[in-house]
């Protein structure tokens, strides 16, 4: 009988594992631990959680709640372990961190059709079928070998990436479409300052808190041209000034001068609802990204999809290696699943790991991949991953922000975010 080789026993990996055995095909999951450990883990359970207990928000109405309920319909093993070891923390779904990977590591090595192999993966077969979900620290011979796979210069070890806001949240009494000089199809999203905001705005980031990296986090080297906001702004008032907010070659249109200072946002994806704040690599705290990126006057109600982060990520160039189903274009019988695909978050992983697997699956039967439509969360993550127009990508997590928008206009946010979890819903009850 036909097996797939699942390699990590990370959220992803376990999920994908299951899956496929649960699909009645044998599966043979490698796992390093307790051989080595990556810095971050301190067990040798499977899907262990190192960063947070934290499974973020349960409501409906939220991103993540809605992330989790469509992981519900496929069986999850993630959320029948968190809704074992839940523990109170509002409205949030927070777990036992030991009770939850144990449950994990039980349901694996208790699966009458998954073998265990406790070993150190250093190569991947082009022959049979293989899932690569071996996360976010991934090194060594392994990342060698992912590189030759990937072609070394899609695959990158640490993820520096600005923040992303709604297009709908930008406040267009001040900001305006232009590109440098008059160059190009009015491609960015410009937000000026005069003199004042930008002193006022230039205080508050220098002064704004830092998050705090973990030695494993920190980059041996950073460039310049990832170099923090924050960071860059403290070598003098002008420096960002003549740095990523230059006003050189733009007008605004409402005063018919150049700004003091400008912020651009470019096009995040396809369809156009997100931007991202051009040269903001930063690492301060969530709160004071929100804060005082809100102190630019086109930004004072921006809606933020993803906050600036700087931290140690291997993943892959997602958009440019792989096919709507995780296989890679190059080797189709090689699927990659969890923070090594390029998505961001526990839940998520596990998501894209539960796809992956049902689609190792289908590889291996001859069926037709399993692509959930970009209108639900798990669709519209692994689209967003996977849509070879995005540029300079970085890591996703959930978010409305990447599902396409309704047919009415809905201005209450949570009326509107339930309404986009109501459309997800409805399909997934008459589809799944």
């Amino acid at each position: 009988m036909e097996k797939i080789t699942v390699i990590g026993g990370g959220l992803a990996g376990s999920e994908a594992a299951l899956q496929i055995a649960n699909m009645g095909v044998l599966v043979e999951l490698v796992e390093m631990k307790p051989k080595k450990r990556t810095p971050a883990h301190k067990s040798d359970n499977f899907a262990e959680l190192v960063c947070s207990n934290s499974l973020k928000a349960s409501r409906i109405d939220s991103a993540a709640g809605l992330l989790k309920q469509e992981m519900r319909t496929f069986g999850s093993v993630c959320m029948k372990a968190a809704e074992t070891c839940s523990v109170a923390a509002g409205g949030a779904l927070a777990v036992d961190r030991d009770i939850f990977s144990d449950y994990i590591t039980k349901s694996v090595k208790n699966h009458p059709n998954i073998t265990i192999k406790n070993e150190i993966a250093s190569k991947i077969s082009k022959e049979g079928i293989t899932v690569v979900a071996t996360g976010p620290l991934t090194d060594g011979g392994l990342a060698e070998e992912i590189a030759k796979f990937c072609e070394s210069e899609n695959l990158s070890f640490y993820d520096a990436a600005a923040p992303i806001v709604t297009k709908e949240s930008v406040d267009f009494e001040s900001a305006f479409f232009a590109s440098r000089y008059g160059k190009g199809t009015d491609d960015y999203i410009n937000c000026p300052m005069n003199k004042e905001e930008y002193e006022l705005f230039h205080k508050e980031l220098i002064n704004a808190e830092s998050a705090f990296l973990s030695e494993f986090d920190k980059p041996i080297t950073v460039y310049e041209g990832c170099m923090p906001i924050e960071i860059l702004a403290k070598r003098g008032e002008d420096s960002i000034r003549f740095g990523p907010l230059k006003p050189v070659g733009l007008r605004d249109p409402k005063t018919g001068h150049r700004p003091w200072a400008v912020v651009q946002l470019r096009r995040e994806n396809a369809e156009g609802s997100l931007y991202n704040l051009v040269g903001f690599q930063t690492n301060l705290k969530f709160p004071e990204q929100k804060r005082v990126f809100s102190l630019i006057p086109a930004l004072k109600n921006a809606e933020f999809m993803r906050y600036g982060v700087m931290h140690r990520n291997s993943f892959i160039n997602s958009p440019k290696l792989l096919n709507s189903d995780l296989s890679l274009k190059k080797y189709p019988n090689i699927f990659f699943a969890g923070q090594l695909s390029g998505v961001e978050g526990y839940m998520e992983s596990a998501a894209s790991g539960i796809i992956a697997g049902i689609n190792a699956v289908r590889k291996l039967k001859g069926e037709q991949p399993l692509v959930l439509p970009k209108f639900t969360m798990i669709g519209a993550l692994l689209g967003y991953i996977t849509d070879n127009t995005v540029e300079n990508f970085q890591p996703m997590g959930a978010n409305f922000g990447i599902l396409p928008p309704l047919g009415e206009k809905i201005k209450d946010k949570r009326e509107r975010y339930m309404a986009l979890s109501q459309r997800s819903l409805k399909w997934f009850d008459e589809e799944i």
